[in-house]
């Protein structure tokens, strides 16, 4: 077998859209295509906006600066997320509140989040993990019951939906990711999708070193270098046009992942609330089975051929974070210890898809 958990799909739509890029010599970050994929992406997600950025750590860090939110201001986040979810808040000097998981969707306990609300929160970040949707219907009652914000971490999740809507477009803001490992890629790359023109406005501006281009090199506030190229933006739109496809195959690999699991009493998969559809970016499992040691299991499928990857260890086990820890976290911690994210890259075929979930199965119930 040779699989790959997230490995890019590129062919020659990409290609192709790179050389018309080159010859039009727009590379860099002036030029058509970076509009152009603005307009698209926000048209797919149903929102007025989008504003295009070098990361999706730039788009959280650029949301939360245009938000205000500064020193002596809490944000809350769940525990289990990529470490790009919480390092923004730190960059602005406000606190991170951390909140565990839910051990069925593995996205945050909401009753967590109500419970840690305080009169210094200024922001509710959620992540839909591996592509899963939290549940969003319940989490904005919560923000319109506190006039608390919701910023969507959706880095993970293009093309997952809750009740029909796009994730992305349910909070004041979203943020998405095009790192080489996502569901589309523009090599890097983030986007911000809103409903809020003025803020729209304001972070394209301060996106581009807030200059003010009418005066020359002439900055009325400080600014960041968060600016997506046209040679990233013409990767993007070719990697748009294939969208539907790429989340055909990730919902496909999912649904092989299901009917050779369904064997076993051993392996639990990510579940998705009722009203949602994940774009299932990563297909993930636990495992219950307390005489396998996941990082053991984990080197066992490598030597087979299978690539796979841990849970994201808990933010506030590292030692980075480790002082804001306020409670014991079980479920993030407990499947941090049980979890694995199996091979679900779209340039994977489904038989070897299928062999490397039967592989899985033997172990376990060996």
């Amino acid at each position: 077998m040779r699989l790959h958990l997230d490995a890019p799909n590129l062919g020659w739509k990409e290609s192709r859209a790179l050389k018309a890029c080159i010859d039009s010599g727009y590379v860099s970050t002036a030029g058509p295509f970076v509009p152009q994929f603005e307009k698209e992406f926000a048209g797919y997600i149903g929102t007025f906006r989008a504003v295009s950025t070098q990361s999706g750590t730039a788009a959280i860090h650029l949301v939360l600066h245009e938000m205000g939110i500064g020193e002596g201001d809490e944000v809350i986040v769940p525990v289990t997320t990529f470490i790009a979810s919480v390092n923004p808040v730190i960059y602005l000097k406000a606190t991170p509140v951390f909140v565990d998981i839910d051990p069925y969707s593995w996205c945050a306990d909401l009753d967590q989040i109500r419970n840690a609300i305080t009169r210094r929160t200024r922001a509710i970040l959620p992540v839909h993990l591996y592509g899963n949707p939290c549940h969003m219907d319940e989490l904005m009652r919560i923000s319109r019951e506190y006039g608390i914000p919701v910023v969507e971490d959706a880095t993970e999740s293009l093309g997952a939906t809750f009740d029909g809507r796009h994730t992305g477009s349910f909070g004041s803001f979203g943020c998405f990711s095009f790192n080489g490992n996502k569901v589309i890629t523009t090599g890097g790359g983030g986007m911000i999708v809103t409903d809020n023109h003025d803020a729209a406005n304001h972070m394209k501006f301060l996106a581009n070193q807030a200059r003010v281009e009418s005066k020359g090199y002439f900055h009325s506030e400080i600014g960041f270098n968060y600016r997506m190229t046209n040679l990233e933006a013409a990767l993007g739109i070719a990697q748009m046009s294939r969208l539907s496809e790429f989340l055909a195959k990730k919902r496909l690999f999912r649904s092989i992942y299901e009917d050779v699991f369904k064997r076993s009493s051993k392996i639990e998969l990510q579940q998705s609330h009722e009203l949602a559809s994940s774009s299932w970016w990563l297909t993930a499992i636990a495992v219950q089975e307390d005489n396998i040691d996941i990082d053991t299991l984990k080197k066992h499928l490598s030597s087979m051929g299978v690539p796979t990857r841990r849970l994201f260890c808990p933010i506030v086990d590292m030692p980075p974070y480790r002082s804001f820890s306020q409670h014991d976290y079980p479920v993030a911690r407990d499947m941090y210890s049980r979890c694995l994210c199996l091979p679900s890259s779209t340039v994977n075929d489904p038989t070897e898809v299928r062999a490397a979930a039967q592989v899985l199965l033997e172990i376990i119930e060996s």
